[in-house]
């Protein structure tokens, strides 16, 4: 049936409430104001997919996934005192919908396509880096013949496999330790010191949480933040279709932790500054009555009565 086709397309909550507003703003066209009616109607259920579908490719256009779709290789570099050129080549396989001005993670740093060409050298492409991202990422470190994860910003039309990676690197990390575990690969990383203009990010990286290493969407295994380090672990396959498997100790890697713990942290932050949103304050209030009651400070006939804190 249409409408179920059309109600499995709202995958997200946001898109289930523009929907609620776009048929609203329907029915008071089309004068029809019985909600049942209105998603039955065939020509509500066209507008409202038709403008989903485009609003949705112009809202994931800069997304990733974090699943890696090739390996490419380092051609050239072209270096000045504004940053540095790329060329990447043997890159058919991602060329093939490219237009001049795409994005692209390379190896997890969302950049712009300035040139390409699908026939020459393997299908190869380039992109700019200017220093801010020079000085974030490890790319100014590659040489030519180096290996890079490829991944194509993600279409509103593809199963969503990873979690949102938007491809902004928050900081490098230095590999300290690799262990073979059967036909997997275990590896620990270290953060750097935390600096005023660079706070710490191990606030974001929770064992079974997500973390982008150079592009993939990888799984912690384990967090240490008295020593600034945390695991993951590749199975065999994945070892295949990363560069990371093939990276020593000592060396580089480009980290972007879970851009959903950065919103909670400070959607958490404002509330407890008075601002933020009434629910999200509520919600902090309520956890801390319940921290005071547990700890005997407060009666907890006050919080039942849902007496305010002041």
């Amino acid at each position: 049936m249409a409408v179920i086709s059309w109600k499995s397309s709202l995958y997200s909550l946001y898109d289930r409430l523009e929907t609620v507003i776009l048929i609203k703003k329907w029915s008071h066209k089309h004068k029809n104001y019985q909600f049942g009616n209105c998603i039955k109607s065939p020509s509500l259920i066209r507008f409202v997919s038709v403008y989903l579908t485009a609003r949705n490719q112009r809202y994931i256009s800069n997304m990733f996934t974090g699943l890696i779709e090739h390996i490419g290789t380092v051609s050239a570099i072209h270096r000045d005192d504004s940053g540095c050129a790329l060329t990447i080549s043997q890159s058919a396989p991602i060329l093939v919908d490219c237009h001049i001005g795409d994005s692209i993670a390379v190896n997890g740093a969302c950049l712009t396509v300035t040139e390409f060409e699908v026939e020459r050298d393997g299908g190869y492409f380039k992109i700019w880096l200017a220093n801010e991202t020079l000085s974030r990422t490890d790319l100014g470190d590659r040489k030519v013949g180096d290996q890079v994860n490829l991944e194509r910003a993600m279409g509103a039309h593809v199963r969503f496999g990873g979690h949102f990676v938007q491809a902004h690197v928050d900081i490098t990390a230095t590999i300290i330790r690799r262990v073979p575990d059967g036909d997997s690969l275990r590896l620990w990383f270290q953060l750097p010191e935390s600096t005023a203009e660079r706070p710490s990010l191990l606030p974001y990286i929770i064992p079974k949480g997500y973390v982008t290493i150079d592009g993939a969407s990888l799984t912690v295994t384990s967090v240490d933040d008295s020593k600034r380090v945390f695991g993951i672990m590749l199975i065999q396959h994945t070892q295949q279709k990363l560069t990371l498997a093939n990276k020593a100790n000592g060396e580089k890697v480009n980290i972007e932790v879970d851009m959903v713990g950065k919103y909670v942290e400070k959607s958490v932050l404002a509330a407890l500054e008075g601002g933020g949103g009434e629910a999200m304050r509520s919600f902090v209030q309520r956890i801390v009555e319940e921290t005071l009651v547990n700890k005997g400070i407060l009666p907890s006939a006050l919080v039942s009565n849902g007496s305010d804190i002041q």
